[in-house]
């Protein structure tokens, strides 16, 4: 059972902020009524712009967490857009490398490009959830759903298994103290949908945000991240895609269906779709372009053996379960479940 959890800011620095103050106190109380000891790392609440100015203070942050023996997980305050910039902190002289060590990772949306880091050094990790979208939820309790796997995270150190959640619920507008205790707007949940291909397969979880991993592959956000992320060979080889199952979830940005179809074009060019057993698609945020995505999908696999499953309760929407990387795992919509090996 986890006793000791580090919160790190390795993309934004919002939980630093004067305006997140009141879901900071949230949070922290929430871990401690879990029973867990909270440390915030040196540069985790330094703010926005000091963050977005440090990469090398995040990244330090972050080996920090890993050295220290007493802490038992790594929760990621929230995501952002420019992590790939720890890269020549982490790998320029094998940092990273030299400080992992099997602990919890849990985190994100911009954290897709921290758990490919660790990926490159065989550390498995947890995708799903994060400390201010999850634990800091502005409502009396966390969501019900989202609250199960962190409870079983935390309780056990794994996940077993995930199934779907009954309903979904619409994204909260505003976040300010006014809005504690106010619950979010829900929906019924139609559970996860094959879009083609067998109804089981199997194969280790690995993916994220599709937003950050196109960032690897275009420089259309950041002029220097397609050549940070290759120089350090940050993204799987194909080889290594081999059987596995690829995970996709967009953003809180809703990609239109034009970009959305040129984010899976690159990973089709690149490959990907030629060697994996499967595919998982998180929920669209607010169901935006949930018809139009299903489509887009279809066409640019182009390969009705290739399993896809849409509709998993990961990523931007809530609530969200949380999903082991790096563990075999067996989808079986027909059961509507997936389960992680040991």
């Amino acid at each position: 059972m986890v006793k000791n959890v580090a919160v790190v800011s390795l993309s934004r620095g919002t939980i630093g902020e004067p305006f997140a103050k009141h879901e900071l106190e949230i949070g922290v109380k929430r871990l401690e009524d879990f029973g867990l000891q909270v440390r915030f790392m040196p540069h985790a609440l330094k703010g926005i712009e000091y963050v977005k100015n440090h990469p090398e203070d995040r990244a330090s942050d972050l080996l920090e967490a890993f050295r220290d023996p007493d802490i038992e997980m790594i929760l990621c305050a929230i995501g952002g857009d420019d992590t790939y910039r720890l890269l020549p902190y982490l790998f320029g002289n094998d940092e990273l490398k030299n400080a992992v060590n099997s602990k919890i990772f849990l985190g994100f949306s911009d954290t897709t490009i921290n758990h490919f880091m660790l990926h490159k050094l065989g550390i498995k990790t947890f995708y799903g959830q994060s400390f201010l979208a999850d634990i800091c939820e502005l409502d009396h309790e966390m969501l019900p759903y989202t609250r199960r796997y962190f409870e079983e995270l935390i309780g056990t150190g794994k996940i077993a298994e995930i199934r779907p959640s009954d309903i979904w619920y619409d994204e909260r507008k505003e976040f300010g103290a006014e809005q504690i205790g106010i619950p979010r707007v829900s929906h019924v949940n139609t559970g996860y949908e094959l879009l083609q291909g067998k109804p089981l397969f199997s194969g280790r979880i690995l993916g994220g945000c599709i937003d950050s991993i196109y960032d690897i592959f275009d420089n259309g956000r950041y002029e220097d991240s397609v050549s940070l992320c290759r120089k350090y060979s940050l993204f799987p080889a194909v080889e290594d895609w081999g059987g596995r199952i690829l995970l996709l979830e967009t953003s809180e940005e809703k990609p239109e269906p034009e970009l959305y179809r040129k984010m899976l074009q690159a990973l089709k060019e690149y490959g990907v779709f030629d060697v994996i057993s499967g595919v998982l698609v998180g929920k669209p945020m607010d169901e935006t372009y949930y018809e139009e995505y299903k489509k887009i999908l279809i066409e640019v696999i182009d390969d009705p053996k290739v399993p896809v499953v849409y509709n998993v309760n990961i990523g931007h929407a809530t609530p969200r379960c949380i999903i082991p990387f790096g563990i075999e795992a067996t989808v079986d919509i027909e059961g509507q479940v997936i389960r992680f090996g040991k």
